[in-house]
């Protein structure tokens, strides 16, 4: 006599396996009930059941338990076990800004929100520093050519909950135009912060491009050409720019008055 199984759901609305992923140290998962992001650190066994320790892109280190279907691997479900007895363990990449690398990762439709800087020099020095991390995050960074125009362009971008805008000025300093400009245009959906510096060059550490430091250049001369001078460069700026950015191959090789800022902006324009 044919044998019937008692299960009559049909094969299309069984839910589909969830795989089980080792937590191997570097793996980078999403925790599903938070959202957060990170490499695995360490995997624990606690009365409570095994957890997971991630650390996302900041250095920020959360403890999650590791709970079937409890997090997300490269947009796929998953259930984290531990690794294997005696596997080696491994310290998680980083991207030049210092973060976490996330390998394999697509980058993110970018959002509405936006990052301005004053001009091409400072947009390539962000991309070579933070690009793998606005790639992930889905921010656009543009250049302005100055900030004279910045109310304008401000009131044309229409700053407000989901689309944020960000701004990064040279010469921030007190009493300046540019902090003049900067209190006019700030709002809760538009942030503008600074460096000290008159030019993004001086944002590289001295040491990083080989020199003892950066010349001080008199009033009324064009800053980079003075530059040049002074250090016995070509007067090229193009040619010295690119100098400049090749010394540059990580964040530590970059002014923390820099630093600082820009990660403000990425904080504030990914911020939920």
């Amino acid at each position: 006599m044919r044998q019937y199984s008692a299960d009559l759901t049909p094969p299309w609305k069984k839910p589909k396996p969830v795989p089980e992923v080792a937590a191997d140290a570097g793996l980078v998962v999403e925790e599903l009930s938070t959202g957060f992001c990170g490499a695995v650190i360490r995997c624990e066994k606690t009365a409570q059941g095994p957890t997971v320790t991630l650390e996302d892109r900041f250095g920020k280190h959360r403890v999650f338990p590791m709970e079937p279907r409890g997090f997300l691997l490269e947009g796929r479900t998953v259930t984290l076990v531990r690794p294997a007895a005696g596997a080696a363990p491994a310290r998680p990449s980083r991207t030049a800004s210092g973060s976490v690398a996330v390998p394999g990762a697509r980058a993110r439709v970018a959002r509405a929100g936006r990052i301005y800087v004053e001009g091409r020099h400072d947009a390539e020095l962000v991309e070579r520093v933070w690009g793998d991390d606005l790639r992930v995050e889905g921010v656009v960074v543009e250049y302005l050519e100055g900030i004279d125009d910045l109310p304008a362009i401000v009131a044309d971008f229409s700053p407000g909950p989901d689309a944020r805008l960000g701004v990064l000025v040279d010469h921030l300093v007190p009493g300046s135009k540019e902090s003049r400009i900067a209190a006019e245009v700030t709002s809760d959906h538009a942030l503008v912060v600074g460096h000290p510096y008159i030019d993004v060059w001086e944002a590289v550490k001295p040491s990083s491009v080989g020199i003892e430091a950066w010349p001080r250049v008199p009033r009324g001369q064009d800053w980079k050409t003075g530059v040049c001078r002074a250090l016995g460069w070509p007067e090229n700026t193009g040619a010295a720019w690119q100098r400049i950015l090749g010394s540059v191959r990580s964040y530590k090789d970059l002014q923390p008055e820099l630093l600082g800022r820009v990660e403000e902006l990425i904080d504030f324009v990914t911020h939920p």
